[in-house]
């Protein structure tokens, strides 16, 4: 039997492996292990460890690994540590091959660990176009990775582009759409809001109104610009006075930056229309995707999963500037009357059509299938 090791270092990197965890460990001809790490770990990131041990699945090993400041130097030596501690974790638990998940900082030392010991390395969602650093870090993690697993065919194709062996590129979808088609199989709206009150800080929400769901990021190549930034946003959801829930941003250099402009607004302005959490369940949080009157911010989630749903979606900002999208989306920029405006006119506008540009909620299973037969080699060349 293959062992299948999968780290996870945010919440982010949860949603999008979620699936193929599942299915790696249904299979009958792979081990699934698990390593747990960085901002996954840490409690004012929402301990993603505990949603995962909810879910049943065990940590193998957990890594240490944020250095707290949330700055572009943070985040360099975050990555360097991570990078001193997997060694030890894959020596440990000798693998037969090590899944790298997107784009993210510890995704990078994930892949340098396993590469330079002779461990396969299969990337998903390689191959996309999006702002930030994510970019660079997810292309250089295409050149370390042997097995791809690429969202849809224009991801694949940048892939091959890049000199990667054809034979290697596997289309299979992305593994956050999984979750979504399940729930949306079974019409998964918010019933009710009496959970949403055991979490999270801020206003009563009631979701029997039309309500927005908010998550803005740092952009980590526009540092220092985080706090004007999420004071546009949050204007904007002044004027608007809309039943809003909204996350806390990731760990990102410029976190603190957008945590800070978040802080201010609500100690002025004190909205008793806003509620703020830390993270959900990315169960829960598709739930809302389904069930709320639009979506704004710059996460990747409501272009992805919320292509598949239709969710009429605001996208602020540089973030997921080049990023393949459906046409649920329309762009503001760092400004309070672009985004009112973009906002009133996805709430006109309504629901679209579900697209599945990122998979058709079957990844998971493919995934499993390839890892358990593919040939595995450590040797790499460019094949143009």
């Amino acid at each position: 039997m293959r062992k299948v090791l999968v780290v996870i270092g945010s919440r982010a990197n949860y949603s999008s492996i979620k699936s193929v965890m599942r299915a790696v460990r249904a299979h009958p001809a792979l081990t699934l292990q698990l390593v747990v790490g960085a901002s996954a770990l840490l409690d004012r990131f929402g301990s993603v460890i505990d949603v995962i041990e909810a879910d049943g699945f065990a940590a193998d090993a957990k890594v240490t690994m944020i250095v707290e400041g949330e700055t572009p130097a943070t985040m360099a030596k975050s990555t360097g540590l991570g990078l001193l501690e997997f060694p030890t974790m894959f020596e440990m638990l000798d693998p037969d091959i090590v899944v790298s998940v997107g784009d993210r900082f510890e995704t990078m030392a994930t892949a340098i660990a396993a590469a330079y010991m002779n461990i396969p390395v299969a990337h998903t969602m390689g191959g996309e176009i999006s702002g930030t650093i994510d970019e660079s870090i997810r292309h250089a993690v295409t050149k370390l990775a042997h097995l791809h697993f690429p969202a849809n065919t224009q991801a694949a194709e940048r892939i091959i582009r890049m000199g990667e062996d054809r034979a290697a590129v596997h289309v299979v979808g992305c593994p956050r759409i999984d979750v979504v088609a399940e729930i949306a199989r079974t019409n998964g709206h918010v019933s009710n809001a009496d959970w949403l009150e055991t979490d999270g800080a801020g206003a009563h929400i009631g979701l029997d109104k039309p309500f927005l769901l908010v998550s803005q990021h740092p952009v980590t190549t526009e540092y220092g610009a985080g706090e004007q930034q999420i004071t546009e946003t949050l204007m904007a959801l002044h004027e608007l006075r809309m039943p809003t829930i909204m996350l806390w941003p990731n760990a990102d250099a410029g976190s603190e930056d957008i945590a800070r402009g978040m802080r201010k607004f609500r100690e002025r302005y004190r909205p008793d229309y806003i509620r703020f959490y830390k993270n959900f369940p990315v169960e829960t949080y598709v739930r809302l995707m389904l069930s709320c009157a639009c979506a704004v911010g710059n996460s990747s989630a409501p272009l992805r999963e919320g292509a598949f749903i239709g969710v009429p979606t605001v996208n602020i900002g540089s973030r997921q500037r080049g990023r393949d999208r459906a046409g649920n989306v329309m762009d503001a920029d760092y400004d309070r009357r672009e985004i009112v405006e973009a906002v009133r006119r996805q709430l006109a506008r309504g629901r679209y059509a579900p697209d599945h540009l990122y998979g058709d909620g079957q990844a998971g299973g493919r995934i499993a299938d390839i890892l358990a037969s593919a040939p595995l080699r450590v040797q790499k060349r460019l094949c143009y």
